[in-house]
């Protein structure tokens, strides 16, 4: 039987160039759908059937692959067994190994099938070299009449193996990159998540994963924070964000060299998305100012990442090994008069009635984010009346600020 041999070649190189899929796996699984297709049409059930497409002459040959077996490896049929059972023992023979190490203690053995099976006597008559476990291949007629049928049945299953090598592929391409930020263009909204085009995948960022302010438009382009990768579904579900809180610390990493040649380091991050971000930064090199690497001449490089964030407000912080200190310019822009460190990781702080509303913030937001940044339970009080405690001036560090962005809303706002 010959094929277009043009048509083929073409047919392979185009799926390989789009889905980015190794032109092998193509023509394999091309062979292995016109096999099954060829079987259904033409053989009996339990058979094995193998194709192999000539690429150089567009000729397809088909043939039949027995195992070699005896009486240790496969179990006779008794006379007056019935053929009823033989589907089912094929099923259990195909069983993976642990499968069958938890099954039964004594393992069964697969059922003697002579269209899948030949003995090793009669396997020696053919190739004297023949060993148990062999495959010996026997060719089947070329049918010329192998047609629409078959064709369309082939075309299926081509499908569905190219579909499976494609979420090969992807899983491959992106496993791996969970912590790294990628490009994409908003390809649709549905039921709140948004669907984001990626290049060769489409990924989906949560609802939970954006930012509240922003409104996302089909065909804008944004940056996105690959949250993870689940390869245990039909489809590759990529999960973006940019609401979490590594998402700052990766575009930071983009904007800022010190940071990729380690000469300063990024060591904490406090973030609600939208509104407000408190980071921490050290230098690793004496001399070198960690806050002013960050903002930049003329503030252009903090600018840059609050323009991908939407504007939203970035505080630059430096980082002490002195609790007490990073304690105070974590509540930046307040100034602070003094800082008494208290125990179990507590501290008050004291400020000029003029610096309260700035130390607290709207709706207890500065010190919140001061309590993330440092891991301290943190009081602000007023230095004219340090007795008093103030309505939201106390934020506590939460025990464990888990990976995805922090969700104010209620359930009823979200809808």
């Amino acid at each position: 039987m010959l094929f277009d041999l043009k048509n083929i070649k073409r047919a392979i190189e185009q799926v390989s160039e789009e889905k980015g899929i190794d032109a092998g796996k193509v023509l394999e699984a091309i062979e292995s759908s016109v096999a099954a297709a060829y079987k259904k049409e033409y053989e009996k059930k339990g058979e094995i059937i193998k194709a192999k497409f000539d690429l150089k002459t567009g000729a397809l040959k088909f043939w039949q692959v027995k195992i070699v077996a005896d009486e240790n490896t496969v179990r006779m049929r008794e006379d007056g067994e019935e053929d009823e059972a033989e589907e089912v023992d094929e099923r259990k023979s195909y069983h993976s190994r642990d499968e069958q190490e938890n099954e039964e203690e004594e393992e069964v053995l697969p059922r003697y099938n002579p269209d899948r099976h030949i003995l090793f006597e009669e396997a020696k008559k053919i190739n004297k070299d023949a060993k148990l476990g062999d495959e010996l291949e026997f060719p089947l007629e070329s049918r010329e009449d192998f047609g629409r049928i078959a064709a369309q049945s082939a075309k299926q299953v081509i499908l569905q193996r190219l579909r499976e090598a494609e979420r090969e592929s992807i899983i491959k391409e992106f496993k791996g990159r969970e912590g790294e930020i990628v490009s994409g263009t908003v390809q649709r909204m549905e039921r709140g998540n948004v669907f984001v085009d990626v290049g060769r995948a489409t990924a989906i960022m949560p609802y939970g994963e954006q930012i509240r302010s922003e409104h996302y438009r089909i065909g804008e382009r944004l940056k996105f924070y690959i949250v993870e990768v689940k390869d245990d579904v039909k489809i590759p579900s990529i999960i973006l964000s940019r609401a979490h809180p590594e998402f700052v610390t990766r575009l930071f990493e983009l904007e800022i060299p010190e940071i990729t040649d380690q000469t300063i380091s990024l060591k904490s991050i406090a973030r609600e998305p939208g509104s407000r971000a408190k980071i921490a930064v050290g230098a690793n090199v004496e001399g070198v100012d960690p806050v002013g690497s960050c903002v930049g001449q003329r503030g252009t490089r903090v600018m840059a990442v609050s323009n991908e964030l939407g504007q939203e407000k970035i505080d630059i912080i430096e980082w002490s090994e002195d609790p007490a200190q990073f304690i105070a310019s974590a509540l930046s822009p307040a100034r602070v008069n003094e800082v008494e460190i208290l125990p179990h990781e507590e501290a008050r702080v004291f400020v000029a009635p003029d610096q309260l509303s700035l130390a607290i913030g709207r709706g207890g937001q500065n010190v919140r984010l001061a309590a993330r940044l440092t891991g301290w339970k943190i009081d602000v009080r007023s230095i004219s009346a340090p007795e008093e405690a103030q309505a939201e001036g106390v934020a506590a560090a939460p025990e464990e600020l888990e990976g995805g962005s922090v969700d104010f809303g209620t359930d009823d706002e979200k809808s």
